[in-house]
């Protein structure tokens, strides 16, 4: 090189460096950590440049930062993902921060008033933040009559609709069956949602067994497959084991729904009995290409209020086999309760949460650390103190009664797989990668650049020590709510909201995630017209035989013959007045057990007498419904 031209470079070199162009000078740099990204396999000694909120440079080479990191000796990964988070307050936010969650969002509960819940919460948390639109919400409105108003239709508040709604004496969004007008008010509900930015539909229909449909639940995925967004369920009958309402034929509704219609679907906590029937499903599932997943979490007690069905004596002793003072622990009492004092408490405060312990559970923990595409969700709990109040940003953590898996349910994972010998890799796809996955592939864009360590991805990371990070909650009273340690740092869009194991107070780079508003629904109204016009041929007008058709004409009904005398056995059901059947949605009237069990008999003196009755059973009048079964005579017919 000429002496001239070297003169040129070396001012140039030296140019480039005071402008920040060779020697880069990032927001954040993140120095000799261990990177690692699930999505590609990448695990080296590295640093991170990190601009504008978003990774920028993953280099060997050394990098400088307005804000700087030490990350020797410690993991620097993708921050974790929580699509099960109930204590969406500041203080939930934080206490799951000091777990590593950068992303916390509710796809269980969900919420309404779409627009208004963002709204509320632009600018104002410390982690990311979405929601779906809530089944259980739209029947409160309903069934219930709530008004549900505000930007704040949603957890943490859960509960103090749920109380309203039951004021009555009656939950209706929980046992009242839709007719097809409720129906179809209730799916308007949920596509304004989605008009409205929300992320999917979110159902408890685990919790609402008697009152939804199978039609108005397969009406629910609809809609939300009509915007190709998910649908995501605490599934029907969970957790039973009794045949034939098994935990896993609740979510066979909802998988055999999501696969007729090409929709997305997660199950929420499908870790108790039939679960290896469900992943197993799942799995099979994926391998045909549909995008359907479930989630867990790793302790050996769920939690509930005692008012849940699924803890009521029929289910809980009779169908589990549990023993209350064995298995529901009480966290403001710190101790198992008595069959007697559950019921008291279910009458008398059946919002109050109760813990209820799995014992099958200590063994499956094992293997649900090592199922492919088994995500971990939290499903942590409103934060509040033994006395029922909301805690806030500055409450101790040793205030917080509740279950401990609102607090450390993330860095438990870590421990586990720790000490079970688990691919850190294959852990940190189960806390990050497969639930951003999952959702990009629903849709959500916002989620393709998440739960991964690359560069152009954006800048959300939990920086945690391999080999001493742990979680500190446990059942004990004021433990409940310890926080994890083993994760200095917490990244949220570029944005060291954790700093040295402590949350950083006013710091709130949460990003919405969100669809776009859309200008119109695409709701259509179900109806028989409209069914028959798509599924059945067109021969000039003909149609299903309706129970008008016989009302006007009973000559057509042709009763059984048989020996004289016979006996005939007639279970009497009271029918709404004004509710004929439905062809989307039965009235709430007849239950199964009296279909097929027959639990009451009438006799009949004379054969006039009960074919009259059988007659009556055919039809739909004046508030009655009968259900004729002969005895079995030689001659006579069973019905």
């Amino acid at each position: 090189m000429k002496p001239a031209t070297l003169l040129t470079a070396i001012v140039l070199s030296t140019t480039a460096l005071a402008n920040g162009v060779l020697a880069q000078n990032y927001d954040v740099a993140i120095l000799n950590g261990r990177v690692m990204d699930p999505e590609t396999g990448f695990d080296q000694i590295a640093n991170v440049g990190i601009n504008n909120g978003w990774i920028t440079e993953i280099t060997t080479d050394p990098i400088e930062g307005a804000n700087t990191i030490d990350a020797t000796g410690h993991v620097v990964a993708p921050g974790f993902i929580d699509l099960e988070q109930h204590g969406l307050s500041p203080f939930g936010i934080k206490l799951n921060l000091r777990d590593g969650v950068t992303t916390q969002m509710d796809f269980e509960v969900g919420a309404i008033n779409i627009t208004e819940w963002y709204l509320e919460r632009e600018g104002k948390l410390q982690a990311n933040y979405g929601t779906v639109v809530g089944q259980e919400f739209a029947r409160m409105r309903v069934h219930d009559g709530l008004a549900l108003e505000g930007p704040n239709v949603s957890m943490p508040y859960f509960f103090d609709y749920r109380a309203a709604a039951a004021e009555d004496g009656v939950d209706g969004w929980s046992v009242t069956r839709s007719n097809l007008e409720q129906m179809n008010e209730i799916t308007a509900i949920l596509d304004e949602g989605l008009r409205q930015g929300a992320l999917g539909v979110g159902s408890t229909i685990g919790y609402a067994r008697e009152g939804i449909t199978t039609y108005e639940m397969f009406e629910a995925q609809k809609i939300a497959a009509k915007y190709g967004r998910l649908t995501a369920a605490h599934h029907r009958f969970h957790p039973s084991a009794s045949t034939p309402i098994e935990t896993a034929t609740g979510a066979n509704e909802l998988l055999t729904n999501a696969l007729v219609l090409g929709a997305s679907l997660q199950l929420h906590h499908t870790n108790d009995y039939g679960w290896w029937e469900i992943e197993e499903k799942m799995q099979l599932a994926r391998a045909q290409g549909h995008n359907v997943w479930s989630t867990w979490y790793p302790w050996t007690a769920g939690s509930g209020n005692y008012g849940a069905s699924i803890l009521a004596p029929d289910n809980w002793e009779d169908s589990m086999g549990y023993k209350y003072e064995e298995t529901i622990f009480d966290p403001q009492l710190d101790r198992y309760v008595t069959k007697d004092e559950f019921l008291e408490f279910k009458e008398s405060e059946p919002g109050r949460t109760a813990i209820a312990f799995s014992p099958p559970r200590e063994q499956w923990i094992q293997d649900w650390i090592k199922v492919p595409n088994f995500i971990i969700s939290g499903d942590g709990m409103p934060g509040l103190n033994e006395k029922g109040e909301r805690l806030e940003w500055d409450s101790p953590f040793e205030d917080y009664a509740g279950h401990p898996r609102s607090a450390g349910s993330h860095a438990i994972l870590l421990r586990l797989a720790r000490e079970n010998d688990v691919p850190l890799m294959f852990t940190l796809s189960q806390l990050s990668y497969w639930a951003a996955k999952h959702l990009g592939d629903a849709g959500i864009k916002a989620m393709d650049v998440r739960g991964r360590l690359q560069e152009g991805m954006v800048a959300d990371i939990t920086i945690f020590d391999p080999e001493n990070v742990t979680e500190n909650a446990s059942y004990s009273k004021g433990k409940n709510g310890l926080a994890s340690t083993g994760i200095p740092y917490v990244l949220v869009h570029g944005t060291i909201v954790v700093s040295d194991s402590k949350v950083l107070k006013g710091v709130n780079p949460g990003q919405a995630i969100r669809f776009p508003v859309e200008e119109t629904g695409r709701f259509e109204p179900s109806n028989k017209e409209q069914w028959l016009r798509t599924f059945t041929i067109d021969t000039g007008g003909v149609r299903p035989t309706l129970y008008e058709d016989i009302l006007d004409d009973q000559s057509s009904l042709e009763l059984p013959q048989s020996p004289e005398p016979v006996e005939y056995r007639v279970t009497k059901v009271e029918l709404p007045a004004t509710n004929q059947q439905d062809w989307f949605a039965q009235p709430n009237a007849i239950d199964e057990s009296e279909l097929f069990l027959c639990p009451i008999h009438g006799v009949f003196e004379d054969k006039a007498t009960a074919q009259q009755d059988w007659a009556q059973a055919l039809i739909v009048r004046n508030s009655n419904a009968s259900i004729y079964d002969p005895l079995l005579s030689p001659g006579t017919n069973s019905n």
